[in-house]
């Protein structure tokens, strides 16, 4: 299933300073039955957005009406514990599209990227400045660009460059599967083998 194409990201953020956040409170265990990737967002961070009766935490960062945007900061080891793709699919059927932090459990990180997802691992400097300029004001525009592999604050001139794995950044651009991908290949594939049989 073809993606959202990824290359520019303007937007603004919403800050989650909390450290080891796991895939069980990214997307409780109670709500991973459903095979289909929609649907997740409403249960994301689920058992920090509500209470027990079902009703917002008004305290939560999401249930904050001034922050919002597609990018979420969050703490240093986002993404620990299970492998569960459900954690990914949350995120991104939230509405976000990347992903800052310090470190990212690896299974995470690769599920991010298969999914769209793309997880800016930054220095823990740059993170702490990020959120608190996020948090002191949340009209704070962040910039990442996919194809030269920087994220920019332009209002404090901070930058960072990021790795990202070449295969899988030409994916996001492109808004690309591994099946989409391999898809794409198909006359190449086709004409090798052609020559290869003569």
């Amino acid at each position: 299933m073809p993606k959202e194409k990824l290359n520019i990201l303007e937007s603004r953020c919403v800050p989650l300073p909390l450290e080891n956040v796991d895939t069980d409170q990214i997307i409780p265990a109670r709500f991973l039955s459903a095979t289909s990737r929609e649907g997740f967002g409403e249960n994301l961070f689920r058992d920090w957005r509500y209470d027990k009766t079902g009703n917002l935490k008004p305290d939560f960062i999401l249930n904050n009406p001034a922050y919002s945007g597609k990018i979420l900061v969050a703490g240093k080891n986002f993404g620990s514990g299970s492998s569960r793709e459900h954690a990914v699919w949350a995120v991104y059927d939230y509405g976000f599209r990347a992903v800052v932090s310090s470190f990212f459990a690896d299974i995470f990180r690769n599920n991010a990227l298969n999914n769209g997802l793309l997880p800016v691992i930054v220095p823990e400097k740059f993170l702490q400045d990020l959120l608190s300029m996020v948090q002191k004001n949340p009209e704070t525009i962040v910039r990442i660009d996919v194809q030269n592999q920087t994220i920019t604050v332009p209002a404090s001139g901070q930058s960072h460059f990021f790795e990202i794995n070449p295969y899988k950044k030409e994916c996001l651009i492109k808004g690309l599967d591994d099946i989409d991908y391999l898809l794409g290949l198909k006359d190449l594939i086709a004409s090798f083998e052609s020559e290869k049989n003569r």
